[in-house]
């Protein structure tokens, strides 16, 4: 029997997705904490989104090339996915344990680049890997688990700097000598840790099947990166109607991860002074607010295993995109924090859905010997939006001063609404 044809059983579809947790650990940090590291390090707002193109150039590279390679791997032991597992954790590890002691924002941006590459490198093959390992009918089960840890490693993530300050009394205050936080540096060092550890569990504790057909897998080992441009050319119906969908779903989140940190601060609390207790309250509030939206993410992709068995791909992600919509939408309004907390809400639903259901509407549309290609060049409908925004942002901020931090994350709640919309376009191979 192909081993895709056969069903796995929980421990294992936990097992093969437990990598996630310590990738979305590392990268929780980064969204919570480097806006306001790179202005520590005295950069402006209108910066801001070019300082933050690390993100989505690395991903246009790495995320296609480690797909097509990633297909074309078998190692005996090592296996086609998890020796790219276990490269970009070591390479993110480092790096994460590296960026609070940038003592300038050259360096910091140089780590950010080295962080993301690497975080890619982990990341693109994770996509391919459950779909080579599970049957179509468990997909969406296997892509909302993923979505279960990763809600879970960016709780963590999220709380850790203000638990390492109000429970372990770590300090926060910042000198011009040392501009960035203790507890941002402990939470770095933390984080690369569990990076490393949940790649490796998922590593040691899951094994991968052979290649079915040996003449055919030694016949596609020779093909050039020319095969990956092929590969857009034949591109399915159900991916380019889903291409327009992530467009403005990653324009969105974009804009909230690059202002929202410093929004609350600046803009909602009234901080003028990055030094000042106000700021650093802000950016810890802002850290709430995504832990908010992490651990409902969390939660809503526990209720996805459920509904995913009842409902379609779809149907989930419609609605999942509305109330996300809404909940940045708020921002333009509610100011109290608590409210903004509960606001954030929405944008977990959201969240949790992004993460699984376009995978599972896309898994059964493209076939299993591209699987990891075609994962890679659907990223390609992740960052392209965001190097757009990142472009686009730089120049109206620093053009029209009205439009500032808060408007940013505004504007992300219209292309969620947006996306919502384009969802119902949708043709999969899932009742609808």
């Amino acid at each position: 029997m192909n081993p895709t044809e056969i069903r796995r059983s929980f421990a294992t579809i936990w097992n093969m997705s437990f990598g996630f947790f310590g990738i979305q650990f590392g990268w929780g940090l980064q969204m919570g904490n480097m806006s306001a590291i790179y202005e520590y390090l005295g950069a402006s707002e209108s910066t801001l989104p070019l300082l933050w193109l690390a993100a989505p150039l690395t991903g246009l590279i790495v995320q296609p090339v480690i797909g097509h390679m990633s297909d074309r791997t078998w190692h005996p032991f090592w296996g086609r996915r998890r020796p790219y597992f276990l490269l970009g954790a070591l390479l993110a590890s480092a790096a994460l344990f590296a960026m609070p002691k940038s003592s300038a924002l050259w360096i910091a941006a140089g780590l950010l680049w080295i962080l993301d590459a690497s975080v890619n490198i982990s990341m693109e093959p994770f996509r391919a890997f459950v779909a080579d390992l599970l049957p179509e009918s468990q997909r969406t089960i296997g892509f909302a688990m993923q979505s279960v840890l990763i809600g879970a490693g960016a709780v963590l993530a999220s709380k850790l700097p203000g638990f390492l300050h109000d429970k372990m009394g770590v300090a926060r205050d910042t000198t011009p000598e040392h501009p960035i936080p203790e507890t941002v540096h402990w939470a770095f060092t933390i984080g690369a840790g569990v990076f490393l550890v949940a790649v490796l569990w998922t590593v040691l504790t899951t094994r991968e099947s052979p290649p079915a057909n040996a003449q055919a897998f030694a016949r596609k080992k020779n093909e050039g990166l020319g095969a990956i441009w092929m590969a857009m050319r034949e591109m399915p119906p159900t991916m380019r109607q889903l291409a327009a969908v992530q467009f403005f779903t990653w324009m969105a989140f974009f804009c909230m991860w690059i202002y929202f940190p410093v929004a609350v601060p600046r803009n909602i609390l009234g901080a003028s002074d990055t030094t000042s207790d106000l700021y650093k309250q802000g950016v810890q509030l802002a850290n709430d607010c995504f832990a908010q939206y992490n651990f409902v993410a969390f939660l809503a992709a526990m209720g996805f295993l459920w509904l995913g068995r009842r409902f379609s791909a779809r149907t989930i992600h419609f609605y999942s995109l509305i109330l996300g919509g809404a909940g940045l939408l708020s921002v333009g309004w509610v100011h109290d924090p608590k409210l903004l907390i509960l606001a954030f809400s929405g944008v977990g639903i959201a969240w949790a859905s992004i993460l699984s259901m376009p995978y599972a509407m896309l898994s059964g549309a493209i076939p299993g010997d591209r699987m990891g290609v075609y994962m890679g060049i659907f990223n390609f409908f992740i960052v392209i939006p965001q190097i757009l925004i990142a472009l686009i942002l730089s120049r109206v901020m620093e053009n029209f001063p009205s439009f500032n931090r808060l408007s940013a994350v505004f504007f992300g709640g219209i292309c969620l609404m947006i996306a919502s919309l384009l969802t119902w376009r949708v043709k999969t191979k899932q009742p609808l």
